[in-house]
């Protein structure tokens, strides 16, 4: 239980870092919200997202313009521009990934048949339709297509503060603390569990990036976060009962946090806001 109670605190302690990191985008929009409101909000809008995927992001910045009043479009803009900072680092985890366990990875890749070249024809394809469609809105003059483009200046307005903020360096500390407690809450886990003691680095990477893509593609992970991880651990000869058993632990004590904490954040957050519409 120690080292549960560990992976959840570090768990807390990034969820506070991104509530601070928030306000470093907010500012040079002119808005400064109340930290414990951040922090709130953001831990309703994860436990959101176990219900609907991505209905989280919506209700993040709604909320912040009810107890807040910073307009919808700019906060959202500044939660997408968290997202593609998120992506970033994930990306970048994998590459780090890639380039440690690169015969491993490949070995598996090719045993699951997977086409890696068409798949990179798939993005680019995704790509080229959204500038076509980009193109078109720019150009139209159709009432749809201003009050589309007038949104999307709004969201763009959000997601370019970064470049015009002045805590640079600390909003870069703070987004590798907050990745840094994620891979430190499975880092821990592996303690838990006999067998996966003797992990590396470098291997337990391997299962936070399947459990990172797990989390991804379902509402919270729900039933497919830890077999993905329990797959990865499976690649360096890890037991499937010892696998399961390191999946369940870190995914059952994260979705209780974001539950027990997020149900109270829906509570407290209109309460301690009273004064506001």
């Amino acid at each position: 239980m120690f080292w549960v109670s560990l992976s959840v605190l570090l768990g807390i302690l990034g969820h506070v870092s991104r509530a601070v990191r928030w306000n470093y985008l907010l500012e040079p929009l002119g808005y400064r919200p109340k930290l414990r409101n951040n922090l709130l909000i953001i831990l309703m809008s994860y436990f959101a997202n176990l219900g609907i995927p991505r209905t989280g992001e919506v209700l993040r910045a709604t909320a912040l313009t009810t107890y807040e009043g910073v307009p919808f479009e700019k906060g959202f803009g500044t939660i997408v521009t968290e997202r593609v900072i998120d992506v970033i680092m994930l990306l970048t985890i994998v590459l780090t990934t890639l380039l440690l366990q690169t015969d491993v990875i490949m070995d598996v890749l090719q045993k699951k048949g997977l086409n890696i070249k068409g798949m990179l024809l798939l993005l680019g394809f995704a790509a080229m339709a959204v500038l076509i469609f980009i193109v078109f809105i720019k150009k139209s003059a159709h009432r749809i297509a201003v009050k589309i483009k007038s949104f999307i200046k709004g969201l763009m307005d959000g997601v370019f503060s970064i470049f015009r903020m002045k805590q640079k360096w600390l909003f870069l500390f703070h987004t590798l603390f907050i990745w840094g407690c994620y891979i430190g809450m499975l880092w821990v886990i592996k303690f838990t569990v006999p067998e996966t003691v003797e992990l590396t680095f470098s291997q337990l990477l391997v299962a936070f990036v399947a459990g990172a893509f797990a989390m991804a593609t379902t509402n919270g992970g729900i039933g497919l976060y830890p077999i993905a991880v329990s797959n990865a651990l499976a690649i360096f000869g890890i037991s499937a009962v010892a696998g399961d058993a390191f999946g369940w632990i870190i995914w059952i004590s994260q979705t209780l946090m974001i539950v027990v904490f997020g149900a109270i954040s829906f509570l407290l957050l209109p309460l301690l806001n009273r004064n506001k519409q």
